[in-house]
């Protein structure tokens, strides 16, 4: 029946059935002739906004689609108010909120409970809120709502969650220097707004360490009342029932005091060229910015179409002129940031290759004289304008979208009506006022120029442009300690040094090694608990190193080579933390063997001095440090093994004190390793590595630096 329906419809199109033929129908010969309807007038279903007597406002917007039903409070204060000392306060409070359940369940059992409902009840922490959502069917209402009040009057932060958050925090801290485009981000909003400014302060394992269960505790104190709150809930409920439900939860919770109005100076940045030093990478980060402005201004509707013409879209200048035709970016784009209650940040961003950066800078100078010496043509502002309408709908084709709109109206003190005049100011906007945004807010000559990436490939010097500021983006220590300062070589430490280089063989046969194989078998602290696990790595002097693990989930391989550092996985191959290929090179760096074959190198010095039991021996010290990294080492004086290395490392966390002692010495044709090896880190038990075999000078199949490719061809 299918096939003879098809049939018909197809001969029926054709003209072969009812003996006409095929109806005609006017084809436009081109795409601008194509007739554009009339858009709908925007009428969205205005939630229903209810005021408790005890300040808390609620939003109730019915949708029947589905049989849901979702609600979220914003809680007034975020961390933009939390002391400067305690930065990362807001982000572990909106974690532990959650996590660390109530006083009634643990979070452990919140996640058992919810999931047997397929319901989530979460918490977050932003810059001026913090906020606490559920979800969950229509027939759980009555199973989740009430975890959704407890936790929000009386959550527990249970101090093993607060840790877990602490150590989320710490390890977010570590990675921050890995990607380009978010040093520069980062690094941009210190430029605009000041670097102590809240709104671009990061947090340090310093002031991370510092928060305690008690700020928590004292933070939800101070900011969860009634008249600091707005509720919003959306789904599958009648409006005067869950009304009556949500006074009988809140009405008789007491008002509290109120969040104090945020306040704070803005000032434009110090125009100039400023530069971060990425060595790691073959590409550039490039960002032109300043102070922007809020959504209240007058201009805010012309901001929207300069912004869309220019430098939002495919069809923009930035993105026709810059990629497509210079071919000088695989990303760009940008314009005046507005934000709801502090000005936002005028923004232009580009990422280009190192060798077309100063290009990539002259490119974004064009476009910007461009804007005086081409005003924006009729075309041009006809296309913007119709691109914000037309996608207008699809920014609140849901009820849901809608509500949360109302509700920031609410938050920022906006009107009522902020959205239902927005197609009408677009729709106003001339090229005058176009004209005027770009004389009040785009300046050339006040912007400042922020370029990550690695110098030495650049077309042209970055001076090219003016005087350069460098940008330290180091990652400050636990405390604001700074890296030991290196220690001078003295006489007992080159002659411990002789006595290390005979104990693994002599200077003849150290000097020989190219590098070694190793199959260990290992078990590995992970915050699951103990795992084993069998591996194998090769080791390629001075700069190659391959790690490879088996694990449940498959081979896992870790690549560093100067060209490139990546991680291949079962599920594909990617580009490794800048901070882990740093890591593993430090490793290389103080390994035995590669320190004694550059005993005479400026770069590395050894310093003895004192002594220290290490078991039943009186080991000898001796302060390494190779190639900018330090190392301590125990020495046993009569053997030259070096029993015991002590160092700092950030591994995935704030730096800690790494402790790893050695052991069961073995020659392999001629040079001595140790085939035991246990490391703790803070003084708990991190790992321990039993070597099965070790090849010295392998064959190496070049292909194991080679990074795999994507499925489909080329590399991720």
């Amino acid at each position: 029946m299918k096939t003879l329906r098809i049939f018909l419809v197809s001969a029926f199109a054709a003209g072969l059935i009812l003996g006409g033929a095929p109806p005609s129908f006017g084809q436009a010969t081109s795409w601008q002739k194509v007739p554009i309807p009339t858009l709908h007038p925007f009428n969205p279903q205005e939630p229903r906004r209810v005021e408790l007597s005890n300040g808390m406002v609620v939003f109730l917007q019915e949708d029947h689609e589905l049989p849901l039903i979702r609600g979220e409070a914003m809680v007034r204060g975020g961390s933009r108010e939390e002391p400067a000392a305690k930065v990362g306060l807001v982000s572990m409070y909106g974690q532990a909120w959650r996590t660390g359940g109530t006083k009634s369940k643990t979070g452990d059992e919140l996640d058992d409970y919810l999931e047997a409902r397929a319901a989530k009840v979460e918490t977050g922490g932003g810059v001026d809120s913090t906020t606490i959502s559920w979800d969950c069917l229509k027939q759980n209402f009555d199973e989740v709502f009430p975890i959704f009040v407890e936790l929000l009057k009386e959550p527990e932060f249970r101090k093993d969650k607060v840790e877990l958050a602490r150590t989320q925090q710490d390890t977010g801290i570590s990675r921050r220097n890995d990607s380009p485009f978010s040093i520069a981000f980062r690094e941009a909003s210190k430029i605009v707004y000041g670097p102590v400014s809240p709104y671009a302060r990061v947090p340090e394992y310093a002031t991370v360490a510092a928060v305690g269960r008690e700020d928590l505790v004292a933070w939800h104190d101070g900011h969860v009342h009634p008249n600091n709150i707005i509720l919003g809930v959306v789904g599958d409920f009648d409006s005067q029932a869950m009304e009556a439900k949500l006074r009988e939860a809140f009405g008789d919770w007491p008002r509290g005091p109120e969040v104090p109005k945020f306040q704070l100076e803005f000032h434009h940045p110090k125009p100039g060229v400023y530069f971060v030093e990425k060595s790691d990478v073959n590409e550039s980060t490039v960002q032109m910015v300043d102070l922007g402005t809020t959504r209240d201004n007058p201009d805010y509707y012309a901001i929207e179409v300069f912004n869309q013409f220019f430098g939002g879209s495919f069809s923009s200048r930035l993105f026709s002129n810059i990629r497509s035709k210079k071919g000088l970016a695989y990303a760009v784009g940008g314009g005046v940031g507005t934000e709801f209650d502090h000005p936002g940040v005028l923004r232009l961003f580009m990422g280009t290759k190192s060798g077309t950066t100063a290009a990539a800078i002259d490119a974004f100078n064009a476009e910007l004289d461009g804007l005086k010496t081409q005003p924006v043509a009729p075309e041009e502002l006809s296309k913007a304008t119709d691109a914000i309408l037309n996608s207008f709908v699809f920014r609140f084709d849901t009820k849901e979208k809608v509500l949360h709109e109302r509700m920031a109206y609410e938050f920022y003190g906006y009107p009522a009506d902020f959205l239902g005049k927005y197609q009408a100011g677009i729709k106003k906007v001339t090229r005058e006022d176009i004209e005027r945004v770009i004389e009040r807010y785009v300046h050339k000559d006040q912007l400042a120029v922020l370029v990550v990436g690695k110098a030495a490939d650049f077309d042209k010097p970055l001076s090219t442009f003016g005087p350069v500021t460098t940008l330290d983006i180091a990652i400050p220590a636990p405390g604001g300690a700074k890296k030991a300062k290196a220690l001078a070589s003295n006489p007992e430490g080159k002659s411990l040094l002789a006595k290390i280089i005979e104990g693994l063989g002599g200077t003849e046969k150290v000097r020989g090694v190219k590098g070694f194989r190793e199959k260990v078998k290992l078990k590995v602290q992970t915050p699951q608990g103990e795992m084993s696990l069998e591996g194998e790595g090769f080791t390629v002097f001075p700069d190659r190193l391959v790690q490879k693990m088996t694990t449940p989930m498959g081979e896992v391989a870790m690549v560093v080579t100067p060209d490139g550092s990546f991680m291949s996985m079962p599920q594909g191959a990617r580009d490794m933390p800048g901070s882990q290929r740093d890591s593993m090179l430090a490793e290389l760096w103080t390994d035995p063997l590669f320190v004694a074959q550059h005993a005479d190198d400026p770069k590395f010095s050894f310093a003895a001095g004192g002594t220290e039991k290490v078991g039943d021996i009186d080991a000898s010290i001796l302060d390494v440090t190779a190639n900018g990294s330090q190392v301590r080492w125990f020495v046993d004086p009569k053997t030259g093994h070096v029993l015991r290395a002590v160092s700092q490392k950030a591994e995935m966390g704030p730096p800690a004190e790494v402790v790893s002692d050695f052991s069961d010495w073995r020659a392999v044709e001629g040079i001595v390793f140790a085939f035991k090896e246990t490391s703790t880190r803070n003084g708990k038990f991190a790992s321990s590595e039993e070597a099965e075999e070790i090849e010295v000078n392998p064959t190496v199949d070049p292909k194991l630096f080679v990074k795999p490719a994507a499925p489909g061809g080329g590399n991720q």
